[in-house]
C-alpha cells in the first residue's frame, strides 16, 4: 500500500462537521482510533510496537536497541486541521519499510518507526508534549495539569484513555536508543512549487513560541453599565490583537497571530469578566521572538491600564532557533541527487530532538503553501515520491 493510498484509509476518521477538516487531538477518540490503525497496520509489516511511559509509539523491526535508525512523526491535528500535517508523516515512514521490505532490505542497525504524542498541541496547548516529555524539556507535573477547553486536565484524559500519568516525564533508555532521527512532513509554506522539486531537505527551524494574556476586569450588566463605569476586559484584548499585528510588521520576517481569544462568562449581553487570547510569536534569529513579544506585552499593559483593567503574561511554550545536524543534512541531499534545503517557520518534533540527538527533515511539496486549513493538500504523486526518498535516505542511514 503506498503511502497516498494509506491516507485514503484514513481519510474518514476525526472530520469536523463544524470547522471543516479534521480535529484529532490527543486521547480523544479519533486519536485513539488512529493509534490503533497504525498499531494494526505496523503489524502487516511485522513490526514489533511498544508504547513509552509518554504515550508516544514505536514499531521496531527487527530488536530495539542503540543507534536506532527512527523515522516517524505525529497523527494529531490543529482544530480542523488538514489530511496531511502529521499523519503524511507516518504513513510515509510505513510505506518506505514496505519499499525496503520488497527489495529484500534488512537494516544492519536498530530501526523504528515512532509516532509522537500531541505535536499540535491541539487539545492542552503545548505543542510537541510527547517529544518534550521525553527529552525532559517540559516538567512532568506541568504538563499534568494542562487542561483543555473544557477543563480536563491531560492527566484525566490520559488516564481515561488507558495511560499512566503518573509515569509522564523524561524517559533516558527510550532517548538513549535513537541515533538520528528523520522527519518527513508536508511543506508549510511555498517553496517546492516555485522550485519545481516534489522534495526538500529541511534546514532551519525558526524561534518560536506560545504566550497567553490574561486581562482582568469587571464583569457587569451589558445595558445598565455606562459605558464611562465600564472596565472591559474586552477592549484591551482587542487592542492587543491590533498591537500584534502592527509591531510584528516592524521586524523582519517576523509572524505573530492570535488564533483563540476566551471572554468568560462569555454572555451576549455580559461585559466580560476576564478575556484570554494566546499569541503566537515566530521570528528568525535567537532572542528576537522573546523581544517582540515583551513589546507586544508593554502595549498589551497599557491598554489594559487605560480600562482600568490588568493583564498578565504566561509563557506556555517556547523553542528556540533550531539547525538540523549538517551531516545528517548533508547526507540526505546526497543520497536524493542535491535537492533544495529549506528553512521552515512551523514547530516539529524533529526540532524537539535536535539538540539531544542528529535530527533532519524532508518536506513534501503542498502547491499552495497553505497548512492548518482543510485547503492543506499534495498531489498524490508528490506524496508517493515522498515516501520512496524517504526510504531511500531510511536505505543509506540503516545499511
Amino acid at each position: 500500500m503506498t503511502a497516498s493510498g494509506l491516507l485514503d484509509r484514513i481519510a474518514d476518521v476525526g472530520r469536523d462537521r463544524a470547522r471543516g477538516g479534521y480535529s484529532r487531538h490527543a486521547f480523544d477518540s479519533a486519536e485513539g482510533e488512529l493509534r490503533e490503525w497504525f498499531i494494526a497496520e505496523a503489524g502487516w509489516l511485522d513490526l514489533e510496537v511498544e508504547t513509552d511511559r509518554n504515550g508516544n509509539i514505536w514499531a521496531w523491526w527487527g530488536p530495539p536497541g542503540p543507534d536506532a535508525t527512527v523515522t516517524g512523526s505525529h497523527l494529531d491535528s490543529v482544530p480542523g486541521g488538514g489530511a496531511f500535517d502529521g499523519p503524511l508523516g507516518v504513513v510515509s515512514a510505513l510505506d518506505a519499510v514496505g519499499i525496503l521490505q520488497r527489495k529484500g532490505f534488512s537494516p544492519a542497525k536498530p530501526f523504528a518507526v515512532v509516532v509522537f504524542a500531541e505535536e499540535e498541541g491541539g487539545r492542552f496547548g503545548v505543542p510537541c508534549l510527547g517529544s518534550r516529555l521525553l527529552t525532559g524539556s517540559i516538567d512532568p507535573d506541568k504538563a499534568r495539569n494542562l487542561r483543555d477547553p473544557d477543563g480536563n486536565t491531560l492527566a484525566d484524559a490520559a488516564s481515561r484513555a488507558g495511560f499512566d500519568p503518573a509515569r509522564f516525564g523524561p524517559d533516558p533508555e527510550a532517548l538513549s536508543r535513537i541515533g538520528r532521527f528523520l522527519e518527513l512532513h508536508v511543506e508549510q509554506g511555498r517553496g517546492l512549487i516555485d522550485l519545481g522539486a516534489p522534495v526538500a531537505v529541511g534546514s532551519t527551524v525558526i524561534a518560536h513560541g506560545r504566550w497567553r494574556f490574561s486581562f482582568q476586569g469587571q464583569g457587569n450588566h451589558a445595558g445598565a453599565t455606562l459605558l464611562s463605569d465600564r472596565h472591559d476586559p474586552m477592549l484591551p484584548a482587542a487592542l492587543t490583537i491590533g498591537a500584534v499585528r502592527k509591531l510584528a510588521a516592524s521586524v523582519p520576517d517576523a509572524r505573530a497571530t492570535v488564533g483563540r481569544l476566551v471572554p468568560t462568562p462569555g454572555g451576549t449581553n455580559v461585559i466580560a469578566s476576564t478575556v484570554d487570547l494566546w499569541l503566537d510569536a515566530r521570528v528568525p534569529g535567537s532572542g528576537l521572538t522573546e523581544a517582540l513579544v515583551e513589546e507586544i506585552a508593554g502595549a498589551a499593559a497599557e491598554a489594559a491600564a487605560a480600562e482600568g483593567c490588568t493583564v498578565s503574561v504566561t509563557k506556555e511554550s517556547y523553542s528556540d532557533t533550531v539547525t538540523f545536524d549538517s551531516g545528517l543534512r548533508d547526507r540526505m541531499s546526497g543520497v536524493l541527487g542535491g535537492v533544495p534545503q529549506l528553512p521552515t517557520g512551523a514547530g516539529h518534533d524533529a526540532a524537539i530532538l535536535a539538540p539531544h540527538v542528529p535530527s533532519g527533515m524532508l518536506y513534501v511539496r503542498n502547491p499552495t503553501g497553505i497548512s492548518h486549513s482543510p485547503e492543506e493538500f499534495a498531489e498524490a504523486a508528490d506524496v508517493d515520491a515522498g515516501a520512496r526518498a524517504l526510504a531511500d535516505v531510511l536505505e543509506n542511514l540503516a545499511k
